[in-house]
């Protein structure tokens, strides 16, 4: 065993016995290790940057040189794809876009991940695969496809006939399959035509890939098999994409596969593609509160380096920075109570007595910089390094862990919410411009893409033909201008049931629908269902939580465009099922005892207080009066007996 190796085994070991491991599904040849903390989140899949490198070759295809392009001019114009981002970073642990495949377009929901270079989703011929989100890819349905014939640069089936791929995972999970051309659609944001790229059609996957409820993975890393890669080896696109993440509550977010002009305000870190295979920057220092903390620049530099992974959730530091940046955290926050973590398995850092307003965050905890090799800072917000505590109201844990023994530095998404993040991989460097993901669009002056679909897609479980149709990048479009207050969401849910108990199957999905719109099951409300044979159409309103009287339009936005995207999946009991006809309500019209009831209550037990004050102070007062008067026993003056006189 070489001394390499013996160093990596006990470096894993040493982590894993001090963190329960985390890490989301990396599936290329050079580990990084990770830490899984559930705390946050109950339904996170933990996963490894991959501990099993790949066998050689076991992903390569034949490819144009990488030097064609640095022979790309990088001033001539091309198109981008522009495209949404959904879920949410901390309930589901990733960020998904769509992608269409085939012809008829297939649609799936895949993970963006700067640290695969494989695009791949589960195949139609797959005997071991879970049920995701889509169904599943099916080569036959499609007219354009091709699979990649067995070549000198792949490895091949037993039978020699096709390129096959396999991906290993720490955890144990894996994916394999086979390679397949056919034409991507990149949706109606784009203005970047559909393109043939080579995808893995998954015949088998292990583990958290078989559980987790989206697709697979698009692979953004740098590699042949990359989407990125081939797009750029074609010269469709510059050398260049963006993610950029929604900040805390909000979720969802933008990515642009492709070059943009990127704002004046915006900073950059360089990023050797030499130094590690996975996108890396050259973090120098960390200040809080203004302050740098005592560590040499090298602690940032150990192993892979600052790595830059939009896979991973949380932030991991090497054991001395981390100790250095929890203790200037803790001395910066003042007020607050420091209370325990959501999970008492694990020695959260958090603290309670902060209120619910992320705005208001920046009052209470203290800002932090990172500091780049030219001296550029990027400024986080609270956001960037903490997360709600899931039973405290008001209460914020760190998101940031020790990375065991690991002396690399891995940045998750966390650290970049709200902020539009250009990997720039022709100038090997990588900005960053904090701004609201939300509406990224027009803060970058980006003029709208193809124009869009007229009407929402439909989910449905049925494998029909499902039209190349993206919705819009920033939620609030599904809301009318000038509302900012909704009071309630209303959709159609069509189910096919043929069990006996109705009723009881009919009440068991608001559970199941308020943990697929992530709100509380006292949100969710059956309104009326009707049938016809065995189709029940039921009505379904979303309400406010019980403390409030109405929703943000953040909030609502999220609910409606998981209704309008198909955000809903059920179990196969309830057999073919499709959403339709949401609508949203302002909130109702309160008269003024409803409005000002708190304020009416306040005075009336005032008033009831007063009164029964002075009830009690008067029946006091008399109480004392009659103690004060001289009473006489009846028997105290004698008085002697007269004979009663004759008339």
């Amino acid at each position: 065993m070489s001394p390499l190796t013996l160093s990596l085994i006990l470096s894993i070991a040493a982590a894993v016995l001090s963190h329960c491991v985390f890490a989301l599904k990396q599936p290329d040849s050079h580990p990084i290790l990770l830490h899984h903390h559930p705390s946050a989140a109950t339904n996170l899949h933990t996963m490894f940057l991959p501990l099993f490198p790949s066998p050689p070759n076991s992903s390569r295809i034949s490819a144009l040189p990488i030097s064609r392009r640095h022979l790309l001019k990088s001033d001539t114009h091309r198109s981008n794809a522009r495209m949404a981002l959904h879920d949410d970073l901390l309930l589901n642990g990733y960020y998904t876009t769509r992608l269409w495949i085939g012809s008829p377009p297939q649609r799936f929901a895949l993970i963006v991940d700067t640290g695969s270079t494989v695009t791949y989703v589960p195949c139609s011929t797959c005997e071991q695969c879970g049920k995701h989100q889509d169904p599943k890819f099916d080569p036959e349905l499609s007219d354009t496809y091709k699979p990649v014939k067995c070549n000198i640069g792949c490895n091949c089936d037993n039978n020699r006939d096709q390129c096959v791929y396999e991906r290993q995972y720490a955890e144990m999970s894996s994916s394999s399959g086979v390679l397949g051309e056919d034409i991507v659609n990149f949706g109606n944001l784009s203005d970047l035509q559909p393109q043939r790229a080579v995808f893995g059609c998954e015949n088998k996957e292990t583990g958290d890939l078989y559980s987790q409820h989206a697709d697979g993975i698009m692979g953004l890393g740098r590699g042949d098999l990359s989407i990125v890669d081939q797009l750029v080896d074609r010269g469709v696109i510059s050398d260049s994409f963006s993610l950029c993440y929604g900040g805390m509550d909000v979720g969802g977010g933008a990515m642009v596969l492709g070059g943009i002009a990127p704002p004046a305000e915006m900073v950059y870190s360089s990023s050797d593609p030499v130094r590690s295979p996975y996108y890396n920057i050259e973090l120098k220092e960390i200040h809080v509160a203004g302050k740098r903390l005592p560590l040499s620049s090298s602690v940032f530099d150990g192993k892979h380096g600052t790595v830059l992974d939009s896979g991973t959730t949380y932030a991991y530091l090497p054991q001395a920075a981390f100790v250095a940046f929890k203790n200037a955290v803790m001395k910066e926050v003042v007020g607050l109570h420091k209370i325990k973590g959501p999970d008492p398995s694990y020695d959260d850092i958090c603290f309670s007595g902060a209120g619910s307003d992320v705005l208001q965050l920046s009052k209470t905890f203290p800002s932090v910089e990172m500091v780049f090799g030219k001296g550029q800072k990027l400024s986080l917000s609270p956001e960037n390094y903490l997360f709600r505590h899931a039973k405290v109201s008001g209460a914020y844990c760190l998101g940031i862990f020790q990375n065991g023994n690991d002396p690399t530095t891995l940045l998750g998404g966390i650290i970049v919410r709200n902020t539009f993040v250009m990997y720039d991989r022709e100038h090997e460097k990588i900005g960053f411009w904090k701004t609201n993901c939300s509406d990224v669009w027009e803060r970058l002056h980006v003029p709208e893409g193809p124009p869009q679909a007229s009407s929402p897609p439909v989910r449905s479980n049925s494998t029909s033909d499902i039209s190349p149709s993206l919705p819009p990048t920033k939620p609030p479009q599904y809301i009318p201008p000038g509302e900012t207050e909704i009071g309630s969401i209303t959709f159609h849910l069509s189910v096919s049931l043929n069990d006996s108990n109705i009723k009881s199957k009919i009440s068991e999905l608001a559970p199941l629908i308020a943990q697929e719109l992530h709100v509380n099951s006292s949100q969710v409300h059956l309104l009326n269902f009707t049938s016809e044979g065995n189709i029940y159409v039921t009505e379904w309103s979303i309400t406010p939580p019980n403390s409030a009287v109405f929703m943000s339009k953040e909030t609502a936005s999220n609910i409606i465009s998981r209704i309008a995207e198909g955000g809903i999946h059920l179990p196969e009991s309830y057999g073919k099922y499709q959403l339709s006809n949401w609508h949203i309500y302002p909130p109702s019209k309160r008269s003024w005892w409803q409005k000002h009831y708190l304020v009416a209550m306040v005075a009336s037990m005032l008033a009831l207080v007063v009164g029964l004050l002075s009830v009690g102070i008067w029946w006091f007062w008399r109480q004392k009066q009659h103690s004060n008067l001289q009473y006489k026993p009846v028997d105290s003056m004698v008085v002697p007996e007269q004979e009663l006189q004759p008339l």
